[in-house]
């Protein structure tokens, strides 16, 4: 039998020790995302993951705020963050940065997940509204997309939802050490 474990038995650090702790070198910038409820996932998920970095653009909602609070259950506190008017204001400085910038989109010659090689380089993942998906401009800004592989009718996932099996991809390579 395998028990499960309580909360107090998950070993989880303080904020203050996860803010010191070292990050991937993974920068999310959320290019017009209009859910709070999935602008909290994405911090829950960053959080998880130790990522270095939330940016938020245009329309996005920032914290504090009761419905990002709902999914992000408290990540707003540990997971650095910044806003930006504009997702190319954001991209301007993580490219004065090194940071090499994917966007997350259906393009015509994308980079599939599944061959996407992760070696701790500085990244920015580029996740887009909801409805429109990353704006052509910030597409033209990256330096390729990256499309997650898909079979059904709908050819989309929840944006909160393509960011876990993303960032997942990218965690899991570092753990195996590329």
């Amino acid at each position: 039998m395998n028990r499960k474990l309580k909360l107090d038995e998950l070993s989880r650090v303080s904020v203050e020790e996860f803010k010191k702790q070292k990050k991937l070198p993974i920068i999310v910038v959320l290019d017009n995302i209009r859910s709070l409820n999935n602008v909290g996932s994405f911090f829950r998920t960053s959080d998880a993951f130790n990522i270095e970095a939330v940016y938020l653009c245009g329309i996005t909602a920032q914290p504090p705020h009761r419905e990002i609070q709902k999914t992000a259950l408290g990540a707003t506190e540990s997971v650095e963050w910044k806003y930006f008017e504009t997702t190319e204001q954001a991209l301007g400085v993580l490219k004065e940065k090194e940071f090499i910038i994917y966007a997350i989109e259906q393009t015509e010659n994308p980079i599939y997940l599944q061959e996407f090689t992760y070696n701790l380089e500085k990244v920015a993942l580029v996740f887009g509204n909801e409805v429109d998906g990353v704006s052509q401009n910030v597409v033209n800004l990256s330096k390729n997309s990256i499309e997650i592989p898909q079979f059904g009718t709908k050819h989309s996932f929840n944006v909160s939802i393509s960011y876990g099996v993303v960032l997942w991809h990218l965690v899991n390579q570092s753990l195996k050490g590329l």
